[in-house]
């Protein structure tokens, strides 16, 4: 069996299988939000990051959505710092 050393495999963090075309999800998204995906430290699903900017204001109050999105991906990061800490984001 080949044991892979992926950098995304050492996270505590919950996984989760996703049903949908990841790239149509993206592609979809606001562009606004696409920008914050292609910066963000941490690897999001579009559906996840869709739903907390709709729930923070969405297009309406981008710079509200954005900045609820900065802090939840903050708090993930410190709970598994262990894995995170030489992160330049962290």
């Amino acid at each position: 069996m080949v044991r892979r050393s992926g950098r995304n495999l050492r996270s505590n963090l919950k996984r989760r299988r996703r049903c949908t075309c990841p790239m149509q999800a993206y592609d979809s998204l606001p562009s606004e939000l696409r920008a914050w995906l292609a910066e963000a430290c941490l690897p999001w699903s579009p559906s996840s990051a869709l739903k907390i900017w709709n729930r923070s204001g969405g297009s309406a109050n981008a710079a509200e959505a954005l900045s609820r999105l900065d802090a939840i991906e903050q708090s993930m990061l410190r709970k598994d710092s262990v894995v995170w800490t030489g992160k330049e984001c962290a």
